[in-house]
C-alpha cells in the first residue's frame, strides 16, 4: 500500500458522487458502474430507482430476468440484488465463505446446529448448495423449493418454526447458498420463484481473485474505506477480509480518519468537482450503503430516520447532504411523493425537486404525481 494524503469529507462526497454516476453521465444501463458491486432490490422496484438517478431516461422495465442482461439474485448479505448476468460465475466465487467461522456467520439461523450437533458449517453449506441445486431444476416457488430441499437435509440443518409448526432449511441457508447453485429469482414474483440459470459454474472453494475484484468495486464507487466498511458490506468477517485485501491502494486521511481507495482513483478524488445534484435517491441506494454512515450523515440523530430496522424512506439528496426524506404513495394511478426535508429548502430547490418525483412517478408508471411538502 502506497502512503497517501489528506482529503476533506467534501472531496469524498463529490468523488463518490461522480464516481457512481450520479451526475447521470452513464448512457445505458450496462454502462452504470454501481453493478460492480450490485443494487439491492426491493418491492420490485428499488433498482430502477438507482438506475433512474443515474441516467439521462427512464430505464425500461424489462431490464432484469431470465436471457436479460442483468440478473435478480439472492447474494451480498444474502439480500435480492441486481447483477450483470456476466459477473454472476465470478460473484458466486467471490461470496463462498471464506473459513469456517465465516461460513458459521452466514448460516446464521441454522449456526447453533454446528455446536449441537456438530456438523461444521462449511459442510452443512455445502449441503445445502447441492440440495438447492438438485431441487430446482425447473421454476420452484421458494416454499416448494424449502419442502424439497429440507428433505435432503440431516435433521442438524433443520430449523424448528414455529410459525410452519414443523422444521425446514434455514431462509438464511437457503439464500447463502442460492447464488453457489447456480440460480436466480424470476422478478416480480411473490413468494419469490427460483430457477437455474444458464451457464452457471458452480464453485466448490472462493477465489481470491473475484473477492478482490469485488473489494476493489466498493473500494472505487465508496471509499475511500476500510476493510471494515468492506466486510459490512459483503456480511463477512473483517479478519477474513483483511486476508484478501487487494494491492496497489493508497492511504488516505478523513479528518483523521484512516481508509483506503485505489491508487489509479487518487487523482479523481483530489479533482473532485463540488456537488451539484438533487435526486430522490431510492430507500436502498447504492449511495447509501456505504458503511461509514458517519460520513454521509454528519447529524447522528438522522440516523435512525433514515435507516430504520423496518421501513426505510428514500433520502432526499441536495448537493451532496442527505437533506430530508420521501416516501411514496400510490392510489391507483395515481403516485404521491411526500417530502419531509430537515430544513427549508429554496424555491430552485424544490423546482428540481418537482423534476425528480415526476421521474420517480415514471419509474412506478404512475399517469399522475403530485409532490407533498411536509415542513
Amino acid at each position: 500500500m502506497a502512503k497517501g494524503m489528506q482529503v476533506t469529507r467534501e472531496q469524498v462526497i463529490g468523488y463518490r458522487i461522480a464516481a457512481q454516476q450520479l451526475d447521470r453521465s452513464a448512457a445505458r444501463v450496462g454502462d452504470l458502474a454501481v453493478l460492480d458491486i450490485g443494487v439491492q432490490e426491493a418491492a420490485g422496484e428499488q433498482a430502477r430507482l438507482a438506475f433512474d438517478a443515474r441516467l439521462p431516461d427512464t430505464p425500461p422495465l424489462d431490464l432484469v430476468g431470465p436471457a436479460r442482461e442483468l440478473a435478480l439474485v439472492w447474494s451480498l448479505r444474502g439480500a435480492p440484488h441486481v447483477h450483470r448476468r456476466g459477473d454472476l460465475n465470478s460473484l458466486a466465487a467471490a461470496l463462498y465463505p471464506l473459513s469456517e467461522a465465516d461460513a458459521t456467520a452466514r448460516l446464521n439461523e441454522t449456526a447453533p446446529s454446528i455446536a449441537r450437533n456438530g456438523m461444521a458449517a462449511m459442510e452443512q453449506f455445502e449441503t445445502a448448495v447441492a440440495a438447492m441445486r438438485a431441487v430446482v431444476s425447473r421454476p420452484t416457488a421458494k416454499g416448494a423449493a424449502s419442502t424439497a430441499v429440507t428433505q435432503r437435509l440431516p435433521q442438524a440443518m433443520r430449523r424448528e418454526c414455529r410459525g410452519c409448526k414443523t422444521s425446514h432449511i434455514s431462509d438464511s441457508a437457503m439464500r447463502s447458498s442460492f447464488l453457489a447453485a447456480g440460480l436466480e429469482l424470476q422478478p416480480g414474483t411473490a413468494p419469490p420463484v427460483l430457477q437455474r440459470r444458464t451457464r452457471a459454474r458452480m464453485p466448490t472453494k472462493p477465489d481470491p481473485n473475484a473477492l478482490r475484484t469485488l473489494v476493489l468495486g466498493y473500494l472505487r464507487l465508496l471509499g475511500p474505506a476500510t476493510p471494515g466498511d468492506v466486510a459490512g458490506y459483503l456480511d463477512a468477517r473483517r479478519v477474513d477480509v483483511e486476508q484478501f485485501w487487494p494491492d496497489g491502494l493508497i492511504e488516505v486521511h478523513i479528518a483523521g480518519h484512516r481508509a483506503w481507495l485505489p491508487e489509479q482513483c487518487a487523482d479523481a478524488l483530489v479533482a473532485a468537482p463540488a456537488p451539484d445534484v438533487v435526486r430522490l435517491l431510492g430507500a436502498y441506494d447504492p449511495y447509501l450503503q456505504a458503511r461509514d454512515r458517519s460520513l454521509i450523515v454528519e447529524d447522528k440523530a438522522v440516523y435512525k430516520v433514515l435507516w430504520p430496522v423496518l421501513g426505510r424512506p428514500g433520502a432526499l439528496f441536495v448537493d451532496g447532504e442527505v437533506a430530508g426524506t420521501w416516501r411514496p404513495k400510490a392510489s391507483g394511478t395515481k403516485l404521491t411523493v411526500q417530502v419531509e426535508p430537515f430544513a427549508a429548502l429554496p424555491p430552485p430547490v424544490w423546482a428540481q425537486v418537482e423534476v425528480e418525483a415526476e421521474r420517480v412517478g415514471a419509474v412506478r408508471g404512475a399517469e399522475k404525481v403530485v409532490l407533498t411538502r411536509v415542513e
